[in-house]
């Protein structure tokens, strides 16, 4: 039996091979958004169209109580126009940032945060000094900053590409809305619109319908086109191979402006819900109306998410096409015979029958041997045949 000495020190073992540690690969870059300036423009457009339109029905409320309905009237477009500008200047300095080749998540997301701060204080500023006073104007302020901060910080996700056809497909769908209710008369009295409460209540709903099923639509196709266009883009400029966006792309971008107008409704009902509260509690019809319109905005964020996102998969559907390798396995090609052991040319299936191919006996193999003819030229005599008797 051994003992370790005092004073002695374990001597170590030898290094064992161990497995090569894999190497870390970065985050690839986020791609550019394109014509997210062209966005910025239209977006900031729409926003500033919204405070000004808002602007002129408050003036022209003579009471408090009437400014304040307006203002819960006004909540969620202007709110949905926020969350748009906000995230199409974001998209703005996410591509500056691209270019100048800052790829970390920390500073960019301190400058959507710092642009949608800004953003949404111009907003709030130009309410509170031309909306009038009350604590549903400056109520009304707060939730339009807080909407194009929370559209900033969602333009500076790192797939722009995406975010920038969903900002593309909810201009589109606050255009559709816009013109359909432009041309609301002509459209309801197509509908049946009449001079009983019951024909009026069907037509208005089936004009609601329309603007939700049209919305829908015209988001998903501009947001199939938006894409499409910008993947063909990116490969003509890109020095490294991207790869292409797949149908859970095109899918989330489709119900984009559904998921913002799901975002726009959080918004108004936790943020400004002392304008809605104060809107409703004036009397007890005006109570009735914003649970309806609440109703009906549900209703409309529903249609136009899942319209749009199925016309945005169906159209992305019938651009896929079948690969060459797929092509080729369900294409039957010609057979060969040293496959299957039928051709009999290889060494282990050579028979003797190799004027055959088939491997099937001609003729004259078939043909029996007679006495003196075997088949090769001599003279065999069987084993067992019996000798012949004399006298027979």
């Amino acid at each position: 039996m051994m003992t370790k000495e005092s004073g002695t020190t374990a001597i170590p073992a030898p290094d064992q091979p161990g497995e090569p540690e894999s190497p870390v690969t970065a985050a690839p870059p986020p791609l550019p958004a394109p014509g997210a300036f062209v966005l910025a423009v239209f977006a900031l457009g729409w926003l500033a169209a919204m405070l000004w339109s808002t602007k002129a029905e408050i003036s022209t409320a003579g009471l408090s109580s009437m400014t304040t309905t307006l203002a819960a009237y006004a909540l969620p477009k202007l709110v949905s126009a926020s969350l748009v500008g906000g995230a199409a200047v974001s998209l703005v300095l996410g591509n500056l940032m691209t270019r100048l080749r800052i790829s970390r998540s920390t500073p960019r997301f301190a400058v959507s945060l710092a642009t949608g701060l800004s953003v949404g204080f111009l907003a709030a500023l130009v309410v509170t000094l031309s909306y009038g006073e009350g604590t549903a104007i400056m109520v009304l302020a707060g939730t339009t900053a807080a909407a194009a901060t929370v559209g900033a910080i969602a333009g500076g996700l790192r797939n722009t590409r995406v975010v920038a056809a969903v900002v593309a497909a909810g201009l589109a769908a606050f255009a559709v809305g816009f013109a359909l209710n432009y041309f609301k008369d002509p459209i309801l009295d197509l509908y049946g619109f009449g001079d009983t409460q019951a024909s009026q209540v069907n037509a208005y709903r089936w004009f609601s319908r329309t603007i939700s099923l049209a919305s829908g639509l015209a988001a998903g196709l501009l947001v199939f086109g938006y894409l499409r266009a910008a993947a063909r883009r990116t490969a003509e400029r890109a020095t490294d191979a991207v790869p292409p966006l797949r149908w859970p792309a095109y899918l989330v971008a489709g119900a984009g402006p559904g998921l913002l107008l799901l975002t726009t409704e959080i918004l108004v009902r936790t943020a400004g819900a002392e304008v809605i509260r104060l809107a409703g509690a004036i009397s007890e019809a005006d109570q009735v109306v914003q649970d309806d319109l609440g109703r009906s905005r549900i209703n409309h964020l529903l249609l136009v998410l899942f319209v749009g996102a199925l016309t945005a998969l169906i159209a992305f559907g019938r651009t896929l096409r079948p690969t060459e390798e797929s092509t080729e396995a369900s294409t039957p090609g010609p057979r060969d015979p040293d496959e299957d052991g039928a051709g009999g040319d290889g060494p282990a299936d050579r028979t003797e029958h190799d004027d055959d191919p088939d491997g099937a006996p001609t003729a004259e193999s078939d043909r029996p041997t007679t006495d003196g003819d075997a088949g090769d030229g001599t003279d065999h005599q069987p084993a067992d045949r019996p000798e012949p008797v004399a006298g027979r």
